[in-house]
């Protein structure tokens, strides 16, 4: 079923103790639509400036993703430039240059506003809800959401939950948001404000998903060398999205599957930097990894 993505493009240097790259292809609504574009045919919208290199537009519309919601404006590019040490659990924000993504309202194209599945990657919870106020009748709608706006926008956040089908977030973000230090006490006091599914990664340990009937909790994929975390959390929704759209149902098997795909996602893409390892692998790469996932947490 159709699958739309609403959420920034961006042009990002990351360094790591593998490497630099220097303005390379990234934002939310790409590593989404990379991730899920495995899966079926994604609706992409977001917005950049004339600085924006055409090599990554074509790269773009090469996998199974419809650029109709692209917006080319005046002006310059959102840039994200960040640094990875050690463990790399967390990158340090070196700079953030919004730019035209500092204006970004959405406009849903007509042809996409009957999309059954949405996701609205990290943003204001204002603009959010004014992409899903575009929308007709969508079956499953998902948000993210980041510490900023909890601490910043929190009233307006709040409405929003009251609207989506399901919220990602990570483990302090949920605690931030809660005021609970148990992640399954938090993700179930967020049910309560709206959503029916709750998300909660949890980087290198994982993600647990919290649903009326069900608490499922999964580790992370054992990667043996991690190149660049960028990323990692867009993969991880794009493939539990992608497969949900792909599925046309959400039910409790279908989510539990979901989560380990988006799982695998993310753990190849931190295998190499921006969407590099995306660009090398097929579907067929992923189911074998998803087995090969399951089959560790066997005990019989």
């Amino acid at each position: 079923m159709s699958l739309v993505v609403v959420g920034s493009i961006a042009l990002d240097t990351v360094e790591t103790p593998h490497g630099k790259l220097e303005n390379g292809l990234g934002g939310s609504a790409v590593y989404f639509s990379y991730a899920a574009s495995f899966f079926t045919r994604v609706r992409l919208v977001g917005v950049v400036g004339q600085d924006f290199p055409k090599k990554f537009v074509t790269a773009i519309e090469k996998r199974n993703v419809d650029t109709a919601g692209l917006e080319v404006v005046d002006g310059k590019t959102f840039r994200w430039s960040g640094a990875y040490e050690g463990a790399m659990n967390e990158a340090e924000t070196k700079s953030v240059e919004l730019n035209v993504f500092g204006d970004f309202q959405p406009k849903i194209p007509e042809s996409f506003r009957d999309s059954d599945f949405v996701f609205l990657a990290n943003g204001s919870p204002v603009t959010q809800r004014h992409v899903l106020e575009q929308m007709k009748k969508p079956k499953f709608a998902v948000a993210d959401t980041m510490n900023l706006w909890i601490e910043n926008t929190r009233k307006e956040l709040l409405k929003l939950l009251k609207i989506v089908d399901g919220i990602v977030l990570n483990d302090g973000e949920a605690r931030m948001l809660t005021g609970e230090a148990n992640l399954v006490t938090a993700a179930k006091k967020i049910q309560k404000m709206g959503p029916q599914i709750v998300v909660v990664k949890k980087g290198e340990h994982g993600a647990m998903l919290v649903s009326k009937d069900q608490v499922f909790v999964l580790p992370a994929y054992p990667v043996e060398k991690v190149k660049d975390p960028t990323g990692a959390g867009d993969s991880f929704a794009g493939g539990m999205m992608g497969f949900l759209a792909r599925q046309g149902r959400v039910t409790g098997g279908i989510l539990k599957k979901a989560l380990a795909y988006g799982t695998v996602c993310a753990s190849f893409n931190v295998e190499d930097f921006s969407l590099r390892m995306f660009q090398k692998i097929s579907k067929r790469d992923i189911d074998r990894r998803v087995r090969r996932f399951l089959s560790m947490m066997r005990v019989t």
